[in-house]
């Protein structure tokens, strides 16, 4: 569960903590206190895009920092695979927002934005204040029914993608096959001309590497010898003011008082070594001199080989391996070109072959879908009455077919709904209202929480659109979530306020004229008071004092 929650110079906030309970946390307060600034810095924390105005007027930079209690396998394994330490159950994630950039943090270590959503996504679910609109749109209908469908149908989907990609290159290539005489005659014979140039030129991997290192060794052959020459007359025996001369002469007067103390004869031993060595050099250089003398011809068939290296590695490819590559490429092409009936009839049949395996795919997948849907529909209408839809019906509607086909499977998912008797289902963009669009996706989450390992789940401002006797209903299915997982919820609603486990108070001051949101808990008379105030009036009366009373004793007897 979420233990705390540190910010840190964002927005209006200067800095609070926020330590978390169990069970349902409430956050009230004034419009425009800054409730949802303190949501949106969870978000900012796990990857959201943080812009440079977020940070506190003054400020170098923001701080958000969530610790979690966690002491679940699947999260344990993720932070191993990342190589993240694990610390006795506790992950801290934190995010260092700066003007030009941010640094993310697990547990000290720093990390990339990708693995902090991925290690989130085990760790807590965020319902923003729109999220029920996204249920306007079919493509959300499937990724919920999906979500619920788990594991069975994740088994089927690596297939089902691999195959769609497969399915999907075949019929490209298939389309591109399909040339008329004249183009194939035209790319035949352009395929064979690459091909046999490429071929005559008997090319070898380093071949040019090898040849432009001779080529400069030959063009530049007057420069090195001039050079070398004039080594060797400084070096070589011949001339009196020689090294190989000079080091001679000093070797025999070395020599002939080396007998006369033990410290200058391992003196003469170490020249007679330079002597040697100098000796060695002047050969080596004798022969490499010897090495230059080349025929003019030489150098005019290597200069000719270059050229067609170099002509072909600028039509084909940057090095040797990439025109060998592209030769082997284009001979294939070649063949094909050259019996096209049959690569074409070869295509056909591998294209039927993946389309069977797609579609038992897809009928295995579909079949998944259509059972999960059954019990989903079940479920989440119990959920619906609960939530104070009294005459509810829903379909989860999935229709099959090769018109919806995609990377998993070719399922087309909607939610339909009634929410009056006699009314025929209707999708459920065409129905619900944005109140009734908020309770059907807080029904959604009370049945996916069941089968979700998620341990918190945020709610900002849930309550939008409703009131009553169904702000109510929405109040006990919170409390009755908190029972099983740690509830963040926003609200204005004091049916909900009263079924806090623990309360939290957001309102915005001015000191030294600079606004500032801070956050604190509520002592039991503190909670009463603002419960009163959520009830309306601008000033809090003795009664409605005791109807917050009343409103904290229901809900304790509720569930």
């Amino acid at each position: 569960m979420l233990v705390s929650l540190n910010v840190k110079n964002l927005a209006l906030i200067d800095q609070e903590e926020v330590e978390f309970g169990s069970g349902l946390n409430i956050l009230s307060g004034e419009t425009g206190a800054g409730k949802s600034i303190l949501i949106g810095s969870v978000n900012l924390a796990l990857g959201e895009r943080a812009d440079k105005d977020i940070i506190r007027s003054g400020a170098e930079h923001a701080l958000i920092e969530l610790l979690f209690q966690e002491d679940s396998p699947q999260v344990k394994k993720l932070m191993e695979d990342m190589d993240l330490p694990w610390e006795e159950g506790f992950v801290t994630i934190s995010r260092k927002i700066q003007p030009a950039r941010s640094v993310f943090r697990i547990n000290g270590e720093t990390v990339t934005s990708k693995q902090v959503k991925q290690l989130s996504e085990l760790l807590l679910d965020v319902h923003g204040q729109h999220e029920h609109q996204s249920l306007l749109h079919k493509k959300k209908h499937q990724e919920i029914l999906d979500e619920y469908a788990g594991e069975k149908l994740e088994a089927h989907l690596p297939a089902l993608k691999e195959n769609w990609q497969k399915l999907s290159g075949l019929k490209k290539e298939l389309e591109e096959a399909g040339l008329d005489e004249t183009q194939r005659l035209r790319e035949l014979s352009l395929a064979e001309f690459e091909v046999q140039e490429i071929e005559e030129a008997h090319l070898k991997p380093g071949e040019d590497e090898e040849l432009e290192s001779v080529y400069r060794k030959m063009a530049n052959s007057r420069r090195i010898l001039e050079s070398i020459s004039h080594a060797c007359r400084l070096t070589g025996a011949g001339s009196d003011d020689s090294a190989a001369d000079l080091i001679g002469h000093a070797l025999r007067e070395m020599t002939s008082v080396s007998e006369l103390d033990e410290e200058l004869a391992s003196l003469t031993g170490q020249l007679d070594e330079i002597d040697n060595l100098l000796h060695d050099f002047n050969r080596d250089l004798a022969d490499y001199q010897e090495s230059l003398d080349f025929e003019e011809a030489d150098f005019a068939k290597t200069e000719e080989r270059l050229n067609v290296l170099n002509h072909l590695k600028t039509k084909y490819g940057k090095t040797i391996e990439e025109v060998l590559s592209y030769r082997e490429k284009r001979d294939k092409e070649r063949q094909k070109l050259a019996d096209f009936d049959a690569y074409q009839e070869t295509l056909k049949k591998q294209l039927a072959e993946a389309e069977k395996t797609f579609e038992k795919l897809c009928e295995k997948a579909s079949k998944v879908r259509k059972q999960a849907a059954k019990v989903l529909e079940k479920e989440l209408k119990q959920a619906l009455f609960d939530l104070n839809f009294m005459h509810v019906e829903f379909r989860v509607e999935v229709k099959s077919g090769r018109e919806h086909a995609g990377v998993r499977g070719w399922d087309d998912v909607e939610f339909m709904i009634s929410t009056n008797p006699g009314e025929a289902l209707r999708p459920l963009a065409m129905v619900a209202s944005g109140g009734e669009l908020s309770r059907v996706m807080l029904g959604l989450k009370t049945v996916l929480a069941d089968k979700d390992a998620v341990e918190t789940l945020i709610f900002d401002e849930i309550d939008a659109g409703i009131s009553g006797k169904t702000a109510w209903k929405v109040s006990e299915k919170l409390g009755m979530l908190s029972k099983k997982r740690q509830v963040i919820c926003i609200t204005h609603l004091p049916q909900i306020a009263a079924m806090a486990d623990t309360h939290f108070y957001i309102e915005k001051n001015v000191r030294k004229g600079m606004t500032r949101t801070t956050i604190s808990p509520l002592a039991e008379e503190e909670r009463i008071s603002e419960i009163a105030r959520m009830l309306g009036g601008d000033e809090i009366s003795e009664a409605a004092l005791e109807n917050a009373r009343e409103l904290i004793k229901m809900a304790k007897n509720s569930i």
